[in-house]
Formats: C-alpha cells, structure tokens, sequence
C-alpha cells in the first residue's frame, strides 16, 4: 500500500489503524456511491472482511480506496491500477512499486503530451478555416459575427 501512503491527495494523514468502516461511511468520505465500492471489491482491488452481509472495510481498505480513485482520476486503468497494488505484496518496502509508478506514469505524460500537440494542431487548424471563411463573408459584404 506503499503508492497509496505517499501520493494520495485525497486522504489526510493516516488514521486509527485499528478502525472499522461502514461502505456507507467511504461513500461520504469519497463522495462515491456504495455500488462503485462494490465494484471494486468485485474487481478484486478490495476485499473487505464480512459480518454476516455487512462488509467492515479496514484503514488498509480505505487506503487503497483511496489509490484506486486517485488512479482513475490520472487515467490508469483498473488493470494498472492492480498490477501497481498487487507490487507491494511482492515487496514491502515499496521500491518496486514506486519505480513502476514512476514508470507508467512517464508513459502517460508522454501520451498526454502527444495528445496535447494534436489539439493544438487542430484547433490551429480550425483557427485557420475560421479567419478564411470569417474573411470570405466580409469580402461578400456580410459582418461574421451578425445571425
């Protein structure tokens, strides 16, 4: 849980680590619907202990919560999302981990830098065909900013 303990931008410091939660209590605190924790713990990137069918979610189970939102929000899809927990089981001192978030997170500032150039390239080009066409209606006599 290592990536979740260092980079989450939601959750204040580390709470009781002995304390119990309800879904509806990680609903609130993460402004999510009980079926979205649900599906998390489908998905397998939970796994609260149960009481009967009250699922009690631990201060480990709220960090990753935690992780896992944070991660959507930056992109990484549930599948990244798992293999980057899934690390620190593999090795607790978090390295691992890290290196592999430092890893696909280069990955995704790349795509995103590409994804930016061609924005700008299009709207560079719509830029383009507004002040032709915007030139066109003037020469015919008509304001282009006028219905």
């Amino acid at each position: 849980m290592s990536v979740a303990a260092t980079s989450s931008a939601h959750t204040p410091a580390p709470r009781d680590p002995q304390r119990i939660y309800s879904i509806a209590e990680l609903s609130r605190e993460f402004a999510i619907t009980p079926r979205t924790i649900r599906f998390y713990e489908d998905e397998g990137l939970i796994k609260p202990r149960r009481q009967g069918t009250t699922r009690l979610y631990t201060a480990g189970d709220r960090t990753r919560l935690s992780w896992i939102l944070r991660g959507k929000r930056l992109g990484f899809s549930l599948a990244e999302i798992r293999e980057l927990l899934d690390l620190y089981q593999v090795d607790r001192t978090g390295i691992q981990q890290l290196r592999e978030l430092l890893r696909r997170s280069q990955l995704h500032i790349a795509d995103l830098e590409r994804k930016r150039a061609d924005l700008d390239q299009h709207i560079g080009e719509f830029r383009d065909v507004e002040a032709q066409v915007s030139a066109e209606l003037k020469q015919r006599g008509v304001d282009p900013e006028s219905d």
